[in-house]
């Protein structure tokens, strides 16, 4: 895991997030709320989709020659789906506090 790849993750993370509560807006948390809740996501969705689909000679090749095309799409992909799953969660769990 390098710092662009992080970078990556915390940006579509974040445009994840604010995706999912334009499209989900029940639970929407406002922009600045899906923005952290995607940034959030996608940093710790990016972590997990690394840590599951990365590893190895994709590492390897990808410190010896710079990012490479297989990475950045994992970071996009792992990013945007963690940010929107966080920003989902996190307004179910509003919506259910504030019911109560």
């Amino acid at each position: 895991m390098d710092l662009t790849s992080l970078i990556i993750q915390l940006i579509i993370g974040a445009v994840g997030g604010n995706a999912a509560g334009a499209a989900m807006k029940n639970y929407s948390l406002g922009t600045l709320g899906n923005t952290i809740a995607g940034v959030v996501g996608g940093g710790v969705g990016g972590q997990i989709l690394g840590s599951l689909m990365g590893g190895g000679a994709g590492d390897a090749a990808a410190a010896a020659s710079g990012m490479d095309m297989g990475g950045i799409i994992q970071s996009v992909a792992g990013g945007g789906i963690g940010g929107a799953v966080l920003m989902v969660i996190v307004g179910i769990i509003k919506n259910a506090m504030n019911k109560g």
